[in-house]
This record gives structure tokens, sequence and C-alpha cells, in this order.
């Protein structure tokens, strides 16, 4: 392993480093996706949407949040784990548009319609493989179903290379108002050992045009670990993107998980960074926005001071969704078309993975829910924990115990004790009613919320996840 000089770096040694970067969930969720059991049944996902229709226990009046998931893409990044399909034909856009429209009914039919939106999100895949008639198909059955509330965040994940100025124009037009563009490096080479070719350029002309356009929030999506990057060449990607001034930036360490998601066998694996050279840029890209004036969120997340993110972290007021963090209150989120994943009370679901499955069920007439989990009184509370630290890096001790009937120090003994090495190094403070998670223990933010995971008691479950650096 290569020793790690970076003056930004106050605390971080080899050892504290082979230490903590171990493989963990993201935590958009828990318990984690890989959880979900198809034994969870379309009838326990129909009570939870028939519950919440009622205001019962799951809270009929609570938010709702949308998520529109689009599979298609022209040509394949090797670096996607997505889920996806890749193909030029554009006529294969209608059916889907057809299938999922109907799912959308057969959800109302449980749910009932004119339920408040106050998040919609488009995701992928490439939401903008979509022409413009059939995204305006899609908003208008949306709006036709559900009710957008004043100040709805209403955004689309968008690929540089398939949009214009006129396209950003009717995106607009349809009430979107917030981009998520999806750049990940400027490095020609880099670019081109992940097959996704975009100049800065490009993105900085999009950037302008959504600004002239009134867009509230622009987001850009950066990956760091990729084939072919240095900590030198990922220094220029990052004052790249500092020039455009995004509102957030985005940024990932890329999972390298060939044996789980095909595209990813195409890198050649000698190309990739070593975990040192990863921490380093992971450095280089922290104190260089924040030296920029970005707020850092958390993980993976900037934004600047007076963006709502920014506003939301120091209010106390951030959660963590399957998108990531999110201005939201903890709300019920309803996932949309193929492989999508909702949450709904105290119940996780996923769509049917593959496009005839889900065309299948929905023609059927039957919800395409393939698998979930219906969470118990642990799940709950470890969730609360485990989403404190992640959100706020911090847990008061009170907030766990008004809201769950427990003593934490007698629930959570065990894992308490396991913190004291973490707290030795640096990583948290364990006070006598609160954990805090210390600057430095931010790198690791992942692996201190792994104490609480009680489904990660065995390394050999670990495998299927990203490393934490």
């Amino acid at each position: 392993m290569e020793t790690i000089t970076t003056a930004a770096l106050p605390g971080i040694t080899e050892d504290v480093l082979r230490r903590f970067d171990v493989s963990g969930p993201r935590y958009t969720s828990y318990p984690t996706a890989d959880r979900f059991v198809e034994a969870f049944s379309v009838e326990q996902y129909r009570q939870a949407l028939n519950q919440r229709a009622q205001g019962g226990v799951v809270g009929g009046g609570a938010p709702l949040s949308l998520y529109i998931h689009v599979p298609f893409c022209e040509s394949v990044c090797y670096y996607c784990a997505c889920n996806k399909v890749i193909t030029k034909h554009h006529d294969r856009a209608a059916e889907y548009l057809e299938v999922l429209i109907q799912e959308m009914d057969l959800t109302m039919a449980e749910l009932g319609r004119a339920q408040a939106l106050s998040q919609l999100h488009f995701g992928g895949g490439s939401p903008t493989f979509l022409s413009d008639e059939e995204l305006t198909q899609l908003m208008d059955a949306i709006k036709q179903r559900f009710r957008l509330a004043p100040g709805a965040e209403i955004s689309i994940e968008v690929d540089p290379r398939t949009v214009t100025s006129d396209r950003l124009k009717h995106l607009r037009s349809l009430g979107f108002n917030r981009l998520s563009f999806g750049v990940q490096d400027f490095d020609p080479e880099v670019q081109k050992a992940v097959h996704r070719i975009q100049s800065y350029e490009m993105v900085e002309a999009l950037m302008q045009d959504a600004r002239a356009l009134g867009f509230e929030s622009t987001n850009v999506d950066l990956i760091y670990g990729l084939p072919q990057q240095t900590p030198e060449s990922f220094q220029r990607t990052i004052q790249q993107v500092a020039t455009l001034r995004p509102d957030r930036i985005a940024l990932y360490g890329y999972a390298h998980l060939p044996t789980r998601f095909k595209p990813q066998r195409r890198i050649d694996a000698t190309q990739l960074p070593v975990a040192a050279s990863k921490l380093t840029m992971l450095s280089t890209a922290l104190s260089g926005f924040v030296g920029l004036g970005y707020a850092y969120i958390g993980m993976d997340h900037f934004a600047l001071p007076n963006d709502s993110l920014a506003v939301a972290k120091r209010q106390g007021r951030l959660h963590r969704n399957f998108q990531g963090y999110s201005t939201q209150p903890d709300c019920d989120l309803i996932g949309l078309g193929v492989s999508a994943i909702g949450r709904v009370g105290a119940t996780y679901s996923q769509n049917a993975k593959t496009l005839p499955e889900y065309y299948d069920a929905i023609r059927q007439g039957q919800l395409p829910i393939q698998r979930g989990l219906a969470l118990n009184r642990d799940d709950l509370v470890r969730r609360a924990m485990i989403m404190a630290l992640m959100c706020q890096g911090r847990v008061e001790f009170e907030s766990i115990e008004v809201a769950h009937l427990i003593r934490v120090r007698d629930y959570f003994r065990s894992e308490l004790e396991l913190l004291t090495s973490m707290q030795d190094t640096g990583l948290v403070v364990v006070e006598p009613e609160a954990i805090q998670v210390t600057p430095l223990g931010w790198y690791f933010v992942r692996a201190v919320a792994m104490v609480f995971d009680r489904y990660l008691q065995a390394d050999r479950t670990r495998a299927q996840f990203s490393r934490i650096i």
C-alpha cells in the first residue's frame, strides 16, 4: 500500500486506512436492499398503500415522494451499476411508457388519487432518452393522478450528450426545477477508459443555459477511483467543475464489482487507482470544494451555502433516501418503473428487474413487486441510529429513546463497546448521552454506521458492497 503523505489528511495513517477502508453499504436505506426477500408479497405492499390512503399507521397525511425509473441508454458506461437497457431503438420507449402509466393506475387504485407530491425525481438509465413528446406525455399522466405541492422539488437526471438548449427549455416548461448532470470526470483518457466521451465545453454551455432558464438547482455527479485516474488528473477535473459552480456536487467512490455488474468487466482492473490514491483524490476534492465555499453535506455531497440541501444540514433537517441525501422529511416514496424501489410506512419494496417480468405482471393487472421487506422493531431502531449518523453525524440518545421506548446504552451495549476503538482512533466521541462523528470520522462514516447494522455481523456478507474509500 502507498504511503499517505497528504497534509490535508491529519490523523489518517496507513494503519487507520487498513482498519477502516472496508467494504460496506452506502445506507440509502436500512436494512439495505440486499436484505430484501422474495417472500415479501404484492399483498403486503397493497396493505401498506391502503393504510396510507386511510390515514392509518403509515400516516396518510405525510409527504409523498415519487421516483420514476427510465432504464434506457443509447450506449453503455463501463462503470455503471444501474439497472439499464442499452438500445438505440427509441421506439422501445413508447411501449415502456404505456406500461408505466398502467402501473401508475394500479398504484392509484390502492393509494387514491390527488396525493400531494413534495418531491418528484426521474432517474435511470437516462430519462432524457425519452423524446420531448414522451416526457410531456409522462408528466401529464403524473399531474392527472397526483397533485404537485407548492414548492415541490421536481428533478431529472440528464446525460449531457442527449440534451440541447431547446431540450432544457422544454424540461423547464414541464415544471422541472432541478437538474443533475452526469459528468464523472473531464479527463479524456479517463472518459475513453469508461466509454463516456463528453467535453467540458458541452457541459459548460448546458450549465449556462440552465441558469438562464431559471432552474433552481443544478447538480454535477463525479466519480473518483475510475481507471486511468490519478490524483493530478482528478484535481484538474475538480478545478473545471469549480468553474462551472453547480449548486450541488455529488462525489462517489467507484465500486469495482465486475462479478455483479457485467459492464464493469470491460474495465482493466490494472488501470484502477490504489486505495491511497483514491483517498488523496477524496481529500483533494473535500479541501478543494470546501475551500471554494461549498458546504460538506456528508460522505458524498457538497452544496453552496444558500442551497436547500446546505440549509437543511445546518438546521438538522437532512434526510437520506434511495436517491441519497434529501431535504424532504422522512417521507413515503413510491417507486414506478422496472427495478424501482419504494418505501411505504415500515415496508420497502422493489419492482421486477427485467422488462419482460415487469411487463408481464402489469399486463396481468398485478403490481410488479418482486421482493421487499417488512421492517421489524429492531430494524426501525437501528435505522434511526444509522440515519442520524449518516445525516447529522450525531445521535442524541434521548430522541431515540423517546421515539422507540428503549435505553440506548442497554439496547446497544455491545455496539457502544465496539465504538471504543473508533473513539481511540479519533473517528467518534462517545458522550454520556450522544455519539458525535469527528471531522476525521466523516471519511469513514459508513464504517461507524456499520457498527449498528445487525445484518453485517459476519465479514463474509460484506464482499458484495463497495469499499468505503
